[in-house]
């Protein structure tokens, strides 16, 4: 029989049991409460928080991706930590989950486009009538037959909520990204269930704003700036947006237009430019770092690949003055196929 601990969260006054075995986020989500977090996988860093008292095993992911000073001060990563007592934590921040607004639903393929080589652009419509509540930034999960996930950023802005368009990259053998390269036609129904995740603007700021994107990770950006474009506000805004070659940022002329309709500065960055290219070049985030001798003050929002946005969050705490709580993420974790059982 397992056994099953209980979780003391400062700010709350219950306790959230986890079973053995469970990471404390799980523990956690099950029982109602958000906390930041973005891969689920050790590596964005999203649901670093501090452990107070108790024991837990921290996970080998947390040697590689917190300091040692951090690891010393009791930091853990909880989508990795797993107690072996009655704990006590400080998570960066913990809300309630509204149970109305997670909805699971048939939704109807209204559009399939290649935005690049290996981008597609599926536009989904929700049953007549279903409007769903979401923020800007945040992602909806399809639901596949075998009981596997897959976690897509909806690029649409929350005012059209009776559908969702999603920018897929397609890999060899993806589980979703395969079906949907070769079967999937429009008309045909995937089950799917959002809103999901915290990456969404702080509207609660007047901070100006750095975002980041590499590859399909430009998806929630999209949202938030046609979000931001719609309600008309006011905040300053730096997109960078990195890719390998030109044809890989697959909506340059639209967020060409957003700079000239709403001042947004934005900033396209190739790391294997093509010969003719006249803009920037490198790494994404190094383009973040030439461009500002200082990021106290701001609010950073990161999507895509995991060494980006590692890369940018070390960097602009260490280097640039960028506040701990200031760096809000979504890091694009590529799902493993799942290993067919071997039989005896």
């Amino acid at each position: 029989m397992s056994t099953t601990y209980l979780i003391h969260i400062a700010g709350l006054g219950n306790a959230v049991p986890c079973t053995e075995g469970q990471t404390v986020l799980d523990a956690v989500r099950r029982a109602g409460y958000e906390m930041p977090f973005s891969c689920n996988s050790g590596v964005c860093a999203s649901c670093k928080g501090r452990v107070v008292s108790g024991r837990v095993s921290p996970g080998a992911a947390g040697y590689h991706t917190l300091t040692a000073d951090e690891i010393l001060q009791g930091q853990v990563l909880f989508c990795q930590a797993r107690p072996l007592t009655d704990i006590s934590i400080e998570p960066r921040q913990i809300e309630k989950t509204d149970p109305n607004a997670r909805r699971q639903l048939d939704a109807r393929v209204m559009r399939i486009d290649f935005l690049a080589g290996d981008v597609a652009r599926l536009k989904l419509r929700f049953p007549a009538g279903e409007k769903v509540k979401f923020k800007a930034g945040q992602y909806l999960q399809v639901l596949l037959p075998d009981g596997q996930r897959r976690s897509f950023s909806m690029a649409n802005p929350p005012h059209q909520n009776d559908g969702a368009e999603l920018h897929i990259r397609l890999l060899e053998g993806g589980a979703f990204s395969q079906r949907l390269a070769q079967d999937l036609s429009v008309g045909d129904t995937l089950p799917v269930e959002l809103p999901h995740g915290d990456f969404h603007l702080r509207e609660n700021s007047d901070a100006p704003i750095v975002m980041l994107a590499s590859g399909t990770g430009f998806a929630p950006i999209k949202s938030m700036v046609e979000d931001g474009l719609r309600q008309g506000q006011q905040r300053e805004i730096a997109l960078y947006w990195g890719a390998r070659t030109e044809k890989d940022l697959y909506l340059l002329d639209l967020a060409r237009g957003w700079a000239r309709q709403a001042g947004l500065r934005f900033v396209p960055v190739l790391s294997e430019p093509d010969t003719g290219w006249t803009g920037r070049t490198g790494f994404v985030h190094q383009a973040v770092l030439q461009d500002h001798d200082s990021l106290a003050g701001h609010q950073v929002y990161a999507c895509g690949a995991p060494a980006m946005v590692s890369a940018a969050r070390s960097e602009f705490i260490a280097t640039r003055g960028l506040p701990h709580d200031a760096f809000f993420c979504d890091s694009f974790v590529i799902a493993q196929p799942r290993t067919p059982a071997l039989a005896d």
